[in-house]
């Protein structure tokens, strides 16, 4: 990050906890975000009450790194289709 680009700094609270997270992203950027993280860990813990915060997490990461994945893929494949339909 250059000194020119601004910080932004907002407080978010994701699963029942506040954390102030910094970064260049617009504000309302790093609210969907943690938003979106919070929604993940309360599905998790709602199937599985009695996880601990650890698991809850690291299961969340797993859910959010499968669907990126996942749309990587699609992602990939749409590209692929452009460009044969370009090249014919």
């Amino acid at each position: 990050m250059s000194a020119k680009e601004k910080v932004n700094r907002v407080k978010v609270k994701i699963h029942h906890d506040e954390y102030t997270i910094k970064g260049n992203a617009a504000p309302r950027h790093i609210e969907r975000v943690a938003a979106f993280v919070d929604e993940k860990m309360r599905q998790i813990e709602m199937r599985n009450p009695h996880l601990p915060l650890s698991k809850v997490a690291v299961l969340s990461a797993v859910n959010i790194t499968d669907e990126l994945f996942r749309l990587r893929e699609d992602y990939e494949a749409l590209i692929k289709l452009l460009d044969e339909d370009k090249n014919n």
